[in-house]
């Protein structure tokens, strides 16, 4: 509307007893219903943002003068000042970020069904990969969106934070933790989501974005959140976050089942209240560059033997530099040893896959070829500009169940 309004309406020409500074004069947004202040000032920055607005003011001195005014509704300005925003968003496919989220579930098709029409609302954010196992329980979606700038280049908005936080919240409605079982571990029903920059974005726009949803998740939803690697403010690792809350213990004979910990948490939350909801539990939520998951199965039900080769490949068990590993129950008739590279340039699944086979040659144990959960990060670009340009939107979901 306020373009076919620059196109159609002069502002040279234009009278009236009515004070105005441009042919759209004032673009106000208001929340209604569940939405909060600093999502629609979001919003509002994105419209402000819009080069195709911007672009349709033209170069000539009739049109100079014309500026859109928007709100600002910040925290940092409860007064609720105006504010001038004049921003460039940037290109759809330059500035990319991706979110891997994490939901205990994969057996409950209706409520995964749930989660997944809430992640296709927005055709700006796309689900690149679903990656389902039912023996863990758990599933994981990852999500790619652009995220925009304003002209000092501090990141202003990206649609995947509305689209996660309506994944979030659609996992909390259809999923009660006290119900879950599986064989892997996890702290709640949305139990970890990482944010990753690819592209041209940095660590720090993905940090920034790990800490707004944080902030839905923790203060809107009252779910208690930790935050980790670039979002927390001492760069607090993923895995010592983990030991601390007891995530590595099973509770039942090797699976994790229901809610295991004290509901008044032992170490204060990040944010959010200090009170564990057993139905939902808590998230665990950060930025960091890219890592891969690339799990080995073992043709044995020995959990003890799989554990000691998990243990041996990682390097807190003196393995492998920068490969973080877990012994799990995968099935009635395997094993599997369960592994983050964090730095995969560094230590590669061919080095984890010839560990694992030298070890469990030494248990007596046969071992099946390894496999990834994920795409790598310029496949997901790949698949995400295509998506894009071809106009799919949400049907870009590619799917892998164990």
């Amino acid at each position: 509307m306020a373009k076919a309004a620059f196109e159609s309406i002069d502002f040279e020409s234009h009278s009236g007893s009515h004070h105005r500074l441009g042919v759209v004069n004032h673009i106000f947004f208001l929340s209604l219903a569940q939405t909060s202040l600093d999502q629609v000032a979001q919003i509002a920055k994105v419209v402000a943002a819009d080069s195709k607005l911007q672009g349709g003011l033209g170069t000539s001195a009739k049109r100079s003068r014309q500026r859109i005014r928007a709100m600002d509704f910040s925290p940092s300005s409860n007064d609720m000042k105006k504010k001038s925003i004049t921003a460039t968003m940037i290109t759809k496919q330059s500035m990319l970020l991706c979110c891997k989220l994490y939901i205990s579930e994969s057996r409950n098709t209706e409520a995964m069904e749930t989660v997944e029409r809430a992640g296709g609302l927005d055709p700006e954010t796309v689900i690149i990969k679903k990656f389902e196992d039912r023996d863990y329980n758990r599933v994981r979606y990852t999500l790619v969106s652009y995220v925009a700038h304003d002209t000092t280049g501090n990141a202003v908005y990206s649609p995947l934070q509305q689209t996660v936080i309506a994944m979030v919240e659609a996992a909390y409605e259809s999923i009660n933790l006290e119900l879950h079982s599986g064989a892997h571990p996890r702290l709640g029903v949305v139990d970890h989501i990482c944010f990753h920059p690819l592209s041209r974005a940095s660590l720090d726009e993905a940090a920034w974005l790990a800490k707004l949803v944080a902030t839905d998740i923790g203060n809107r939803l009252q779910v208690p959140v930790y935050l980790y690697e670039a979002a927390h403010p001492t760069g607090k690792a993923l895995d010592t976050i983990r030991r601390e809350l007891g995530y590595f213990r099973p509770n039942s004979m090797g699976q994790w089942v229901g809610w295991a910990l004290p509901e008044i948490l032992p170490h204060i939350p990040d944010v959010g209240p200090t009170q564990v909801s057993r139905d939902r539990g808590i998230a665990v939520i950060g930025a960091s560059p890219w890592y891969v998951t690339y799990n080995v199965p073992l043709m044995s039900t020995d959990l003890s033997a799989a554990r000691k080769i998990a243990r041996l490949v990682s390097e807190r068990g003196g393995g492998l530099p920068t490969v973080q590993s877990l012994g799990l129950v995968h099935g009635e008739q395997s094993t599997e040893v369960s592994c983050i590279l964090l730095e995969p340039d560094r230590v590669g699944a061919d080095r984890v896959q010839s560990q694992v086979e030298i070890l469990a040659a030494q248990e007596g144990l046969d071992v099946e070829k390894g496999y990834f959960t994920d795409f790598s990060p310029e496949m997901i670009v790949e698949t995400y500009r295509k998506l894009v340009s071809g106009g799919e939107g949400k049907h870009g979901l590619m799917k892998l169940s164990i």
